[in-house]
């Protein structure tokens, strides 16, 4: 009979030390969760600072006054414009083709690469 109350208590011991250690377990995790809450709020009130700093460096009335004080802006005058016949030709379209990179070499004139040797022409056999 002895032997059996001594297993009964040691195993109400194992069970009190497991329940503790589960208790311990799940208040370290709920100061965790408290915690990372805590963080998000933090970040959150960050951010809605953060919003509200962009808002005001952007409001209108202080970037009119920023242009007036910083740049030297005029009116658009007509003479500013270049005619329609000093513009660049067209670069070649490259990506109408199924092969936009055989395409790029393609429109290459092959004595303008960098390194290229042009071919020596084979002489005939006499």
């Amino acid at each position: 009979m002895r032997i059996v109350h001594l297993f009964v208590i040691c195993a109400l011991v194992f069970a009190a030390a497991y329940v503790y250690r589960i208790k311990m377990e799940s208040t370290v995790r709920t100061e965790k969760v408290l915690r990372l809450r805590a963080e998000i709020r933090d970040e959150r009130d960050a951010i809605g600072t953060l919003r509200a700093e962009w808002s005001r460096l952007e409001a209108p009335l202080r970037l009119q006054g920023l242009v007036e004080r910083h740049l030297e802006l005029k009116p658009i005058e007509g003479p500013q414009y270049d005619s329609l016949k000093n513009l660049p030709d067209r670069p070649p379209s490259f990506a109408r083709s199924r092969d936009p990179i055989g395409a790029m070499l393609d429109a290459f004139d092959p004595a303008s690469i960098t390194g290229s040797v042009p071919a020596k022409p084979q002489e005939t056999a006499k």
